[in-house]
């Protein structure tokens, strides 16, 4: 998502950086790396104009904040610009108090609209509402089968009428939802290939019959330039309302999308970032711009984190605080890594995560968790529950059992012992706070915790992925505990 065009602004800013004062040739140097990198981004050309003026004249112009180099000043500036350009504030689904709501789809054909339906109605079950999804694509083949294999997976209906007329599939997919108590429609129309009066009239028809409390467009993130005239013809004949970006991780430019809401002033909605039905993410502005600039989405991975607690999440955390940490607890970590995304989505939403990634070429070896998994599933319930008695005899036996070899159970076991190690630690800092000593206080030896490596990256830990730099602002190389409290208090501020 945005790779190229991170890492060319990063680059960017880096010049900047080793510059102790910044000259009006150095800023018009910069913007001009700035119009090239937004440019092959593929974001649209009239955009970047006026993005790069409005920026530039706010960098020759204001004043250095005490607190901020020149450099940093200029990342500030460009970082308010891009969150003005991507719409300055989160734009949320908004739903009358009528029954049923409906939400119409529309957009070409192949940009993920009916994905994007079902991944919309996963949401809204999890929030409590009770979704029918509408097929009202007639012409695609397989087209309300694809539909209703993945409404079926998920547990939301799916209504197809004669299969034959989509504006009266619409209308009595309404009458469908009043009969069996279902409060939101989703209706997934057709799109074509390019845009044409038939499929644009079609769209306005069936708009007039169900009378739709929110227009939604889905826009495919690698439509590139051409996405501008897309969005602003949709605009004029439907007036939709917002727009969902889908397949955002697919491509390394992705610029195509920063020219929505420029182009149209329809706020972005919804980002869709991989094929899982949980994968949409409500967009916000600001957090998008800070992962572009490389400053990550640290909230992102707290919000994602308190989505998937519960009692005995919260239960298992404390009483591995007291006990200790079992092979049990490392597996249920690793399967909620995944829940959240795999290592690869969490790493880049941390600040320099994302930077990181790209070096390492996009990849990162997440097959270590399915062979992780395995090594832990051969274990005996009690190696599971004491990984200490784990000899070498049994490593061979779990090795065997599991399909892998000594060398990776013997990893696996230097991991457990690692971040069971940190647990102790942590267990020894949470006494001390119990008891009225210091917070923050060092290790022996005065040494600052280190987080455990993590699997697939080669012992690389968090704390050089982030350069041991602190994203909340301070002294760099803050132990782990001082970042658990600086995310409470960024969550406290927000509520």
């Amino acid at each position: 998502m945005f790779n190229s065009l991170s890492d060319r602004l990063n680059d960017t800013f880096d010049r900047l950086r080793g510059k102790g004062k910044l000259t009006e040739a150095d800023i018009t140097s910069a913007m001009r790396d700035i119009r090239m990198a937004l440019l092959e981004a593929d974001v649209n050309y009239k955009v970047v104009k006026d993005f790069v003026a409005k920026t530039k004249e706010r960098c020759l112009t204001a004043e250095v904040l005490e607190s901020l180099s020149p450099a940093q000043n200029v990342v500030k500036i460009v970082l308010d610009e891009l969150i003005e350009l991507l719409g300055a504030t989160e734009s949320k689904l908004v739903l009358s108090s009528r029954i049923p709501n409906v939400i119409m789809l529309v957009g070409l054909q192949g940009s993920g609209k009916t994905t994007a339906a079902v991944k919309l109605a996963y949401m809204l079950k999890k929030q409590g509402k009770s979704p029918l999804l509408a097929a009202c694509d007639v012409y695609r083949p397989a087209a309300a089968d694809q539909l209703a294999t993945l409404g079926g997976e998920i547990g939301v209906p799916v209504f197809r009428g004669d299969g034959k007329n989509p504006v009266e599939i619409a209308r009595a997919s309404i009458r469908e939802a009043v009969d069996h108590m279902r409060d939101v429609v989703i209706v997934d129309t057709a799109g074509r290939l390019q845009i044409d009066e038939q499929m644009m009239q079609e769209a306005v028809d069936i708009k007039k019959a169900v009378k739709p409390d929110q227009v939604l467009m889905v826009v495919d993130a690698m439509t590139g330039q051409d996405i501008v005239n897309v969005v602003s013809t949709f605009a004029e004949r439907t007036d939709f309302d917002g727009v969902i970006i889908s397949k955002l991780d697919g491509d390394a430019r992705g610029g195509g999308a920063l020219s929505v809401r420029q182009v149209t002033g329809k706020p972005i909605k919804f980002v869709s970032m991989g094929e899982k039905p949980e994968s949409l993410e409500v967009f916000n502005p600001e957090r998008m711009a800070k992962r572009i600039l490389g400053m990550g989405d640290v909230i992102g991975i707290i919000e994602k984190a308190q989505e998937m607690a519960d009692a005995e999440q919260i239960e298992a955390a404390e009483r591995m605080l007291r006990e200790g940490f079992t092979m049990n607890d490392m597996l249920e970590q690793m399967r909620a890594v995944k829940k959240m995304g795999g290592m690869k989505g969490i790493l880049g939403m941390l600040p320099g995560g994302q930077r990181a990634l790209n070096q390492m070429g996009g990849n990162l070896d997440e097959s270590v968790f399915e062979r992780n998994e395995a090594m832990i599933m051969s274990m005996t319930k009690e190696e599971r529950e004491k990984p200490s008695i784990i000899n070498g005899q049994r490593r061979a036996r779990i090795a065997r059992g599991s399909g892998t070899t000594p060398a990776d159970v013997n990893a696996l076991m230097k991991q457990w012992g690692e971040m069971n190690k940190m647990m102790g630690k942590m267990r020894s800092m949470t006494q001390q706070m119990a008891c009225g000593g210091k917070k923050g206080k060092k290790g022996k030896k005065g040494k600052k915790m280190r987080m455990p490596g993590i699997p697939g990256m080669g012992g690389m830990n968090m704390n050089q992925l982030m350069g041991g730099a602190n994203p909340f602002g301070g002294a760099s190389g803050g132990s782990e505990m001082d970042m658990l409290r600086a995310m409470e208090q960024q969550m406290r501020n927000k509520r």
